[in-house]
């Protein structure tokens, strides 16, 4: 968008400004607040299922942009990162195993709340 004469801002300038404010004085955890919210109220307006037509509404656009083999490609692609982040973690415990059973110890003691499977 242009500028206003003036010297006024646009506004995806103002909305800018405005979402790095309230993210300054509320942190990251008041979007996932405001996020639960929204889900919640949007599936007891619309049904639980609503969510799955949505995803396959988009799932049908993302296909009819990319292609069809784009989430296999996708897929692939994060498989290998994750290969990849495994064999670098095995070859850094080789090299220095005190500092890695360390720092096991550290996050087998985090308890992460246990969450439900994707439906």
């Amino acid at each position: 968008m242009a500028r206003r004469s003036g010297g006024g801002m646009t506004v995806a300038e103002a909305g800018r400004m405005g979402g790095r404010l309230v993210s300054e004085k509320y942190g990251p955890e008041f979007y996932e607040k405001i996020g639960k919210k929204g889900g919640s109220s949007t599936a007891n307006k619309y049904g639980p299922e609503f969510f799955g037509r949505i995803g396959k509404k988009g799932g049908k656009a993302v296909t009819a942009k990319y292609g069809p083999g784009h989430f296999e490609r996708i897929g692939r692609k994060g498989g290998q990162k994750v290969a990849d982040l495994i064999e670098r973690a095995k070859a850094l415990e080789a090299e220095h195993p005190a500092a890695v059973a360390k720092m096991s110890s550290k996050s087998s003691s985090k308890k992460r709340p246990a969450t439900s499977p994707r439906t």
